[in-house]
């Protein structure tokens, strides 16, 4: 649960970075990738599941 929030505090402060580069603030080159990269991280945990691997 504590990663989760971490990951969510992630997503609001990149898509707070992301519009600071839409306001030409910031370059989007930079925040594009952070944003896409927290997203993946944030996406990938929410899917991850404990799966049974065998013995």
């Amino acid at each position: 649960m504590f990663k989760f929030i971490i990951l969510l505090v992630l997503l609001f402060l990149s898509i707070f970075f992301q519009l600071l580069g839409f306001m030409k603030l910031m370059p989007l080159y930079i925040t594009s990738p952070i944003l896409f990269f927290v997203l993946f991280l944030f996406l990938h945990s929410a899917n991850e599941r404990k799966r049974f691997k065998g013995f």
